[in-house]
């Protein structure tokens, strides 16, 4: 399948899976009555859901895939390893965490934004803290080092917050954002998250070229003209306000930066310019098909993404593991 082909596919299939997402709740209404109330708005309750919960739901999913998918495509076009993911880099573990402090101190409630932005300051001070260690031009291995370091500290210090939890109350507030869901948002986090995002596929879209030489090593792309510091700043740059954003008003939501590459790679020949987009597209439609799944499979008990994202990540993780066997 040619290059075109296969992006306009992955489009058409992330435009079903959004018409799919704004069709799919409780209230049993025909499409052609749910779009006619989504366009046009009209009387009664349903132009209030169809245009403040199940449009800024579908949203979110498409673009926190894109973020994910995106970003676990450049970071494994950086590290020239198909296993490596957004949470290589601590980026996922930092967010959840800042927001894990909002939700125990209370600041998580005095408005609507106080959650997502707390992710926000966490992940960023997660992307100092890796710079600081591993430094633009530590070196790859300083930068997994360093990103291993600081997804561990997080993780660890998200554990002591939650073991003290003044109350079982918040321990399960925290719980239940930590398993990542796209319930229960608005275009007030569509609006916060956009700009962020927006600013990290920008950044990671401008990667192509160097990750290209880059899979002829690292002598060899420096020779091509290819500044590596400056590719890995903008990789770990761009994937922390890809994925920082998408934690933010998401949770944490695991496996697509590793699942939807590796699933893409060989149809795009290795090139990681071109899984990028590819990448970006797979994403997207994967999380809006789970978030679909989340409602369907359980519709009166609130499923989280997340869980629905693990039990279909972990197999093809498994899988990955099972074909590496035996390799040097």
């Amino acid at each position: 399948m040619s290059y075109p082909r296969l992006l306009a596919l992955l489009a058409l299939l992330v435009l079903a899976l959004f018409f799919a997402s704004l069709l799919t709740g409780v209230a049993n209404v025909d499409p052609i009555t749910s779009l006619r109330a989504l366009v046009f708005g009209g009387e009664g309750p349903l132009p209030l859901v169809m245009r403040e919960i199940r449009l800024p739901r579908a949203l979110l999913g498409a673009m926190v895939g894109a973020s994910l998918g995106l970003s676990g495509a450049a970071l494994q076009g950086l590290l020239r390893n198909p296993m490596a993911e957004p949470g290589v880099i601590g980026v996922s573990a930092s967010a959840a965490l800042g927001a894990v402090i909002a939700i125990q101190t209370g600041f998580a409630a005095l408005f609507t934004l106080a959650l997502p932005a707390a992710a926000l300051l966490g992940a960023a001070l997660g992307v100092a803290l890796i710079l600081l260690l591993a430094g633009t031009g530590g070196g790859t291995l300083g930068l997994i080092l360093a990103g291993i370091a600081l997804s561990a500290l997080a993780s660890a210090l998200t554990a002591l917050v939650l073991n003290l939890a003044p109350n079982p109350f918040a321990a399960n507030e925290i719980v239940f954002w930590m398993m990542g869901s796209l319930a229960d948002r608005s275009f007030t986090h569509v609006v916060m998250a956009a700009p962020v995002m927006a600013l990290g596929w920008l950044v990671l879209s401008r990667t192509g070229r160097g990750l290209e030489a880059l899979t002829l090593g690292e002598d060899a792309a420096a020779s091509m003209g290819v500044s590596l510091p400056r590719l890995r700043l903008q990789v770990v740059g761009g994937v922390a306000a890809a994925v920082g954003a998408a934690t933010a008003v998401a949770g944490s939501v695991g496996f697509v930066g590793l699942v939807v590459p590796h699933l893409l790679r060989r149809a795009v020949g290795a090139r990681p310019a071109r899984l990028l987009p590819a990448s970006a597209l797979g994403g997207a439609a994967l999380v809006l098909a789970a978030d679909v799944a989340v409602r369907l499979i359980l519709p009166d008990r609130d499923l989280k993404l997340g869980v629905v994202m693990a039990l279909i990540g972990a197999p093809v993780f498994l899988h990955l593991i099972w074909r590496l066997r035996g390799q040097p």
